[in-house]
């Protein structure tokens, strides 16, 4: 027989479970920046490599392989026009792309993606800083993952430390969102601050102001399957804006 305290910790492990599985999303999102694993934000143009890798997204202008169109909702199933409201305006092409989403699951909410598209961008950003592959690999697909770990390999080889202060986000806005069959993507704009230094094996400054916050637009693009066991969302395009 169960004691009260047996009861008392096994409500306590499923509250703590709900908690984790609503951090990325409904089944939802991410984002963050000092990170730049792609390129240095003051280099005019870095050198190609192994960590200048941006992965392309399915159905993009870049990569447009053979599949499904775009799932439209039901007229039936077509959602309030106050639905997305503060997220996408109505009959905008983002709000489409939303509706397509949720004609195939119902619970989604793009207001929950968002917030958990903030979380995962502040993990992956001070996850990267940190050189943390293991934080990194479950929010990232494996190309994206190989690309960030392929940046944290070189600089860990020439002997740099990234220091990384997180200052916040000011702006997360849905700029891209489509469901074509049931792979569901949805790209994001990030604007935020942080404050950003890399030293080199002496410890001085070789990119980046210990003293100074940066303003940092990021767009990244999250991606899952609709109707999967899995609700979490996972970062498959990363791209730094000017």
């Amino acid at each position: 027989m169960f004691d009260i305290y047996t009861i008392i910790f096994l409500a306590l492990a499923v509250f703590i479970f709900i908690r984790l599985r609503s951090v990325l999303g409904q089944r939802t999102g991410r984002e963050r920046p000092p990170y730049d694993p792609y390129s240095r934000r003051d280099a005019a143009k870095a050198p190609a490599g192994p960590a200048d890798k941006v992965v392309n997204f399915p159905g993009t202008a870049n990569d447009k392989p053979d599949v499904p169109e775009p799932v439209e909702p039901a007229e039936d199933d077509a959602p309030a026009p106050a639905r997305w409201a503060g997220v996408a305006e109505v009959g905008s092409a983002v709000a489409n792309g939303l509706d397509a989403i949720a004609a195939q699951e119902r619970e989604f909410d793009a207001k929950h993606f968002l917030t958990g598209a903030r979380a995962a961008y502040e993990m992956i950003v001070v996850a990267f800083a940190h050189g943390d592959r293991a934080g990194l690999k479950d929010l990232l697909a494996r190309d994206v993952f190989e690309g960030f770990a392929a940046a944290i390999a070189e600089r860990e080889q020439r002997g740099e430390k990234m220091e990384t202060q997180f200052v916040g986000i000011d702006k997360a806005e849905i700029i891209e969102a489509e469901a074509r069959g049931r792979s569901a993507q949805i790209t994001v704009r990030f604007l935020s601050q942080l404050i950003s230094v890399t030293r080199d094996k002496n410890g001085a400054v070789i990119d980046g102001d210990p003293e100074q916050v940066a303003d940092v637009t990021d767009v990244w693009t999250f991606a899952r399957e609709l109707g999967a066991r899995d609700p979490n969302w996972k970062l498959v395009a990363t791209e730094a804006a000017s």
